[in-house]
């Protein structure tokens, strides 16, 4: 795809979300449910993972884990961000990868030290690309994939999380 043709693609859409804001509004989906032994089966609409304890908390290493899927989540839309802009700027990615770490202190997950909170504490996002682009240009690349990212904006800047529940009666 060139530049030409990603922005004729996204005109109309962006036309009509200018127009219908209300329009621009999608609830995404995701869902679980639990399996054998501790795990629990996602359904993306695309395949069936089963995620399962990370070896570090106790899990055998077969099944996904949910943390490695965050980080996959982060590397796979940062890469596709990555490769929009860069065809709607005209440069010409010849190659790319996208690199995710992240720094998880097991401590707080097992519940063996309060001080030591729940979650990633750390994540570096690094790309390695092969280009010809000037350094203003790669420099707008990289801050145009960092603020359309939205798994990288939805990490940095987090939304609020309502929680709910049903129960099945007996």
């Amino acid at each position: 795809m060139n530049t030409d043709e990603i922005r004729a693609l996204q005109a109309p859409l962006k036309r009509q979300y200018r127009e219908q804001p209300e329009t621009a509004l999608i609830t995404l989906r995701a869902r679980s449910r639990i399996g054998e032994g501790i795990t629990c089966r996602i359904e993306t609409g695309k395949a069936l993972v089963e995620a399962g304890l990370h070896p570090a908390t106790g899990g055998d290493g077969l099944s996904a884990c949910s943390g490695d899927m965050l980080l996959e989540a982060l590397a796979a839309c940062a890469g596709v961000t990555l490769s929009a802009v860069a065809t709607a700027i005209g440069i010409d990615l010849r190659d790319a990868t996208v690199n995710v770490e992240g720094d998880l202190d097991f401590r707080g997950t097992l519940g063996v030290a309060r001080e030591v909170g729940v979650g990633f504490q750390r994540i570096r996002l690094h790309f390695e690309l092969d280009c010809d682009a000037d350094p203003e240009k790669l420099d707008s690349l990289l801050k145009l994939t960092e603020r359309y990212c939205v798994v990288y904006q939805t990490l940095s800047q987090a939304p609020a999380i309502a929680i709910s529940h049903d129960v099945k009666p007996i």
